[in-house]
């Protein structure tokens, strides 16, 4: 039997020794963890942890989930030839989220003839939220024999949706002005800063639309800065003339009104002769039905062409000189010089008197075919020669008088199908000239549309 009594206290010492030993060893370990290996949840380590929603989003991150967003969409595109073989290509993509939006937006462009995909043109852009915003590429190369008939944008998903605070509303376009739109087309913008911020590296892309409410052409500008509450000015241009897409009432045109005077114009007789009589009165209703600002010129021809009245805004004048023609008795046997009379139009529309902010339009009314002393092939040259000034930017017009005229020809002048007008009788040219009247103009203003975006008002990652 041991003399040795137990002693409690002894025993819950030693355990206390001992628990304190196992604790500062554990904390120890626990420091040594957290200096050498712990990384705390963040935005950034491709985890889903701490209050995110999706992995590195969501929560108290600045990346917005893209589960949480709207996927941008796609309203319309299309292309432009702004020269022969370079297209410029605007499209608007819609993002309806309120306040999430992109700052990278990758798209391609892809540009078709006959659904067959041609050329193809990448890039990125910025996507403010709440609104439809142009997406623009320009100076896209394209093979010269090969027409573009479509154009498609093909968006990449968004890999980064951020918060913005502001829109479309930040940026203010005013005292838009189109002019030379013939000769030297030029765009001139008041574009204004309305926030407290300054603005950096502004993209602002112009879209000009036609009378059907379709875009006709766009172009776009950067600015490298807009301090806050101000204004800049750019201006947009065009390498070519855009009169032909541009149809407001407030562009004024210059006409050249071409009338065949050849001796089959009076095959059907009377007193005053006819066709030509009512002919050369429809003819002086068009002038005079004329907005005050359009010039016009008379060209006639048959053997010969000739200019009877220069370009003038003087239309009353004018419709009383057509009203006076008469056909030449000589050219009852002579000829119908359809080339003639395309490239007199044509000398009179380039002249110095065109007002270099008016479109060139060639209304030309004849009754046959081209006919031309030795020169079996005039038709196939006259066809030719209204090719190439549609080509330069005078629209032309054309107007077959009679039941025999030769519609292929009259449709190969035009420049385009729509531009092609057949008049049995003579009863049908007034209503055909009123027509054409209606197509030189739209009523109401261009319709043109500025918008600007910046990536600044994003908030950085972090």
């Amino acid at each position: 039997m041991s003399n040795k009594s137990f002693r409690p206290w002894a025993m819950w010492r030693r355990i206390q020794y001992g628990t304190g030993f196992f604790s500062v060893c554990g904390m120890i370990g626990v420091l040594i963890y957290f200096v050498n290996f712990y990384e705390p949840a963040n935005c950034f380590d491709e985890l889903l942890n701490g209050d995110e929603t999706g992995i590195d989003c969501g929560g108290s991150c600045v990346r917005i989930c893209s589960a949480d967003v709207l996927p941008p969409r796609v309203m319309w595109a299309k292309s432009f030839e702004i020269t022969e073989g370079q297209y410029n290509a605007v499209a608007y993509v819609e993002n309806p989220n309120q306040t999430a939006g992109a700052p990278v937006l990758k798209f391609t462009f892809e540009l078709l003839n006959e659904g067959v995909v041609v050329v193809e043109h990448s890039g990125t852009t910025v996507l403010p939220p709440n609104s439809a915003y142009p997406v623009f590429e320009g100076k896209i190369a394209v093979d010269k024999n090969i027409k573009i008939t479509e154009t498609r944008l093909v968006l990449e998903p968004v890999d980064l949706w951020l918060p913005a605070s502001v829109g479309r509303d930040q940026f203010r376009s005013t005292d838009i002005n189109l002019t030379g739109v013939d000769a030297r087309p030029r765009l001139d913008v008041k574009i204004e800063n309305t926030e407290l911020r300054d603005a950096e590296d502004v993209e602002v892309v112009a879209t000009v639309y036609n009378e059907d409410g379709a875009p006709a052409t766009a172009s776009q500008t950067f600015i490298e800065r807009i301090e806050a509450r101000s204004t800049k000015d750019i201006v947009f241009t065009w390498p070519n003339s855009i009169a032909k897409t541009v149809k407001s009432c407030e562009v004024p045109t210059d006409v050249a009104v071409a009338i065949d005077l050849s001796g089959s114009m009076n095959n059907d007789g009377g007193n005053p002769p006819q066709p030509i009589t009512d002919a050369l009165e429809a003819a002086g209703q068009f002038v005079g039905s004329l907005q005050d600002k359009d010039q016009v010129a008379v060209v006639t021809f048959a053997t010969k062409a000739s200019v009877v009245n220069e370009l003038t805004t003087g239309h009353r004048a004018v419709a009383g000189s057509i009203s006076s023609l008469t056909i030449d008795p000589r050219e009852e046997s002579g000829y119908t010089n359809t080339v003639e009379a395309l490239l007199t139009a044509k000398s009179e529309l380039n002249s110095e008197r065109h007002n270099p902010n008016a479109r060139r339009v060639l209304v030309l009314l004849t009754d046959g075919l081209p006919t031309v002393a030795g020169k079996e092939d005039i038709v196939s040259v006259a066809e030719a020669t209204a090719l190439e000034m549609s080509k330069g930017s005078i629209e032309i017009y054309a107007i077959g008088l009679g039941h025999n005229v030769d519609q292929e020809f009259i449709q190969k002048i035009a420049s385009d199908a729509g531009n092609a007008y057949f008049a049995p009788s003579v009863a049908d040219l007034e209503k055909i000239y009123a027509e054409i009247t209606s197509s030189l103009c739209e009523v109401g203003p261009t319709k043109i549309e500025v918008f600007a975006k910046t990536k600044t008002n994003f908030e950085p990652l972090r």
